[in-house]
């Protein structure tokens, strides 16, 4: 089994999780892709989407695969007037992760978590284990609580 620092830390706190793993398309990054090869509905994929606020704090917005991000919703969730995506070129610096691996977990800054309440439908909830090609499966609440994430409506 492959141990990145979201699954060694899941393993530490004794949080029940299951990992899937895929072949990675390297031009096909999509939900939707990753979706069809571990064969679970894209309802249940959620994507880590890295944002930047005008106060210059960050979060990682966590939305069901389905879903796009509302950054007026983000803005709104974090107390903030505006929030935007940060650049793709930042993403390995700031999180220690690259596009397609980006994991809520064990990223090398901890940032606030916003979960998107679609996840409330789901009996569990598939996210990146923080390298392309591995999932992590686990309950919306197991991963609420372990991350002290807040839950927002994305619209």
């Amino acid at each position: 089994m492959t141990i990145t620092n979201a699954v060694r830390l899941l393993k530490q706190s004794n949080i029940p999780f299951d990992l899937l793993s895929y072949p990675v398309d390297e031009q096909d990054l999509s939900a939707q892709n990753v979706s069809r090869k571990i064969n679970y509905p894209l309802s249940s994929i959620f994507k880590t989407l890295v944002l930047e606020t005008d106060t210059h704090q960050h979060v990682f917005a966590v939305i069901s695969g389905e879903e796009e991000v509302s950054l007026k919703a983000v803005a709104r969730t974090a107390s903030v007037k505006k929030a935007h995506l940060v650049p793709m070129k930042e993403l390995k610096k700031l999180t220690g992760y690259i596009r397609g691996g980006v994991a809520p977990i064990g990223a090398k800054k901890s940032f606030p978590v916003l979960l998107s309440d679609s996840a409330l439908n789901q009996e569990f909830i598939i996210i990146s284990a923080g390298k392309r090609g591995l999932q992590i499966k686990l309950a919306p609440d197991d991963f609420l609580r372990f991350t002290n994430g807040i839950l927002f409506i994305n619209r």
